[in-house]
């Protein structure tokens, strides 16, 4: 299929909807580095690093799936195909995403207001904690699995509706709803979202961090989740090129080696400021870097929504439906930012901030973002 040679409205669709994840990357992905963080808390400093993590991320952490929700829903409105698709393919990891949030959020609550015994608090910190880090591998296995071209071909081997029982022998299951993400690429990309995640939140908690020592904690934690995002992001790389092959030459042509040196550029600014402790310089290049990688991978798959078999034009819902959409998106937009702005500054207001709580209980503000 031929490149799309101008933006209408499949395009801005689509890059609102890109715009809604990086907003949920950047906020419910450093959460979930928070779990990360929460699980390998150590030190003397072990119990005020929970506490810091816990006050950081409540009581608005589940304010920020919104744009994980919007996304879904420009998704199945704009893109009914490519939503079928990717239900249909990728369900397996899909839903276990989804069963990771849940678990997340509810094992974060029943620790924060629960009982205060030792044993009720390790048995929901370890769901919390590992919940914080299988949720982001399967993020990132998904986009792998879809910029890849994996779930386009796979779905082009699925039987036609309704010729179960005509003489069609169906693909085998693993082939179709396993290999496309079970593979060595995606789950590359699984350990790139985890570092991303894990090395926002501990730039976001260093700039939360008041007391020096507990930033520092925080400060280390941010330089090696950096060298982790370096691995994984290489490791990737070398995979895309094995196995990926799609995917390795769109990164070496049009506009994503300038955003690769974008990227680099960022990512160099970013661990220069941690190491002379310019936290917010540290806090723009990480969030900077972490968004550049993200549109880097938009760069890489456009025009498809699912490489190499759907582009945005063909996925597309009717006009009148997307300008519809388009109009309740403003609507929406005019409700949301607003109430998310008064949100965060109603608890910033109330709570405050404290480098060490005295229980992991949620009492305070968003302020890093």
């Amino acid at each position: 299929m031929s490149t799309v040679s101008s933006i209408g409205l499949p395009e801005l669709i689509a890059g609102i909807m890109v715009l809604g994840l990086n907003a949920y990357v950047l906020t419910g992905g450093a959460d979930f580095g928070g779990g990360v963080w929460d699980l390998l808390a150590g030190g003397p400093r072990r119990e005020a690093q929970r506490a810091l993590i816990a006050h950081e991320i409540g009581p608005i952490w589940e304010a920020n799936h919104v744009w994980l929700i919007l996304v879904v829903v420009i998704l199945f409105t704009a893109f009914p195909p490519a939503f079928a698709t990717l239900g249909t393919v990728l369900h397996i990891p899909l839903t276990l995403m989804l069963v990771g949030i849940v678990l997340r959020g509810t094992s974060f609550v029943f620790r924060s207001y629960g009982a205060r015994d030792d044993a009720s608090q390790r048995r929901w910190g370890r769901v919390f904690a590992v919940a914080s880090i299988v949720t982001p591998v399967l993020f990132g296995v998904i986009v792998g699995a879809l910029a890849s071209g994996a779930v386009g071909a796979a779905a082009e081997r699925l039987p036609p509706s309704g010729s179960a029982g005509a003489g069609v022998t169906p693909p085998a299951f693993a082939a179709i709803f396993v290999a496309p993400w079970l593979a060595p690429f995606p789950l590359m990309m699984g350990a790139l979202a985890l570092a991303m995640f894990a090395f926002l939140a501990a730039v976001y908690l260093g700039v939360a961090a008041r007391d020096a020592a507990l930033r520092d904690d925080f400060r280390r934690r941010a330089l090696a989740a950096a060298a982790a995002m370096f691995v994984a992001a290489f490791g990737g790389l070398a995979a895309a090129h094995l196995h990926a092959p799609h995917v390795s030459s769109r990164l070496t042509g049009g506009a994503a080696p300038a955003f690769q040196v974008a990227t680099a550029i960022a990512a160099v600014t970013a661990i220069g400021a941690l190491w002379t402790r310019r936290w917010s310089v540290a806090r723009i290049a990480a969030a900077t870097q972490v968004s550049l990688i993200l549109w880097g991978w938009v760069i890489v798959q456009y025009p498809f929504v699912v490489p190499p078999t759907q582009t945005l034009r063909a996925a597309a819902a009717p006009r009148i439906t997307l300008l519809l959409l388009l109009y309740g998106l403003a609507g929406g937009g005019a409700i949301l930012f607003p109430a998310l702005a008064y949100l965060f500054r109603t608890f910033t207001a109330a709570g405050g901030r404290s480098s060490s709580p005295a229980t992991p209980r949620v009492s305070g503000s968003d302020e890093r973002r």
